[in-house]
């Protein structure tokens, strides 16, 4: 149904996670990033109300493991959940319910971490880390883009992918990366599109909002 993966960048002190499913609209429901926070990803017979409250008890200074405790305390479905949370650093912690469904399998890198269900092969989060990992110079939204790309160059998922997202944001206060492909007959390439048009114009959309008077007009 879903293979995700939540990361950070020490170089950039950014936060994100990417996304993808056969499922409609599914960074809307999985994907919660908060900048100078962490993020929470929240999947399989997904529960959104998790992320924001994931971040708000991160951003209260609660350890990982204590948010993963008390957002299944709070939650009588934990049993169908599968969640990752990313806190300060890159600390990760994760959780996958007994009846989440199979294929399912989580992997944990330096700074990043990667789960699935309903996957073709239990190795793929290991591949997305992987890949995550591979190229820690390149920015976080293309790294989290390399992780789904090896995951579905691992076998993905059992039913054929309909939409994806990927969201970042680091130490300007907002989500500097917030794309996402809703439906499409292949969701990974189209999000790359948007990634590869989107990437080369951030830092003038980040330059509006610091200095506006230095803002000359363009396409876009």
């Amino acid at each position: 149904m879903t293979f995700s993966i939540v990361g950070y960048c020490p170089r950039t002190r950014a936060y994100g996670m990417a996304v993808t499913s056969s499922s409609l609209c599914v960074a809307s429901r999985c994907a919660w990033v908060r900048p100078g926070v962490g993020a929470v990803a929240t999947q399989n017979l997904t529960n959104p109300l998790l992320g924001p409250m994931g971040l708000d008890l991160l951003s209260q200074g609660m350890a990982e493991t204590a948010v993963l405790e008390t957002l299944l305390a709070s939650d009588s479905g934990r049993d169908y959940r599968q969640l990752m949370i990313l806190g300060p650093a890159g600390r990760c912690v994760h959780h996958t319910g007994a009846q989440v469904l199979p294929i399912h399998a989580q992997a944990a890198g330096i700074a990043c971490a990667a789960a699935g269900n309903l996957l073709a092969d239990a190795r793929i989060p290991g591949r997305m880390v992987a890949a995550f990992e591979a190229r820690p110079l390149q920015a976080l939204a293309q790294r989290l883009l390399d992780a789904l790309h090896a995951g579905l160059a691992a076998g993905g998922e059992t039913r054929p992918l309909q939409s994806a997202g990927v969201v970042a944001g680091d130490d300007n206060g907002w989500l500097t990366v917030d794309l996402r492909v809703d439906q499409h007959h292949a969701p990974l390439a189209e999000l790359q599109r948007l990634w590869d048009l989107y990437e080369p114009m951030r830092a003038g959309y980040i330059e509006r909002v610091a200095a506006p008077e230095r803002y000359t007009p363009r396409t876009g």
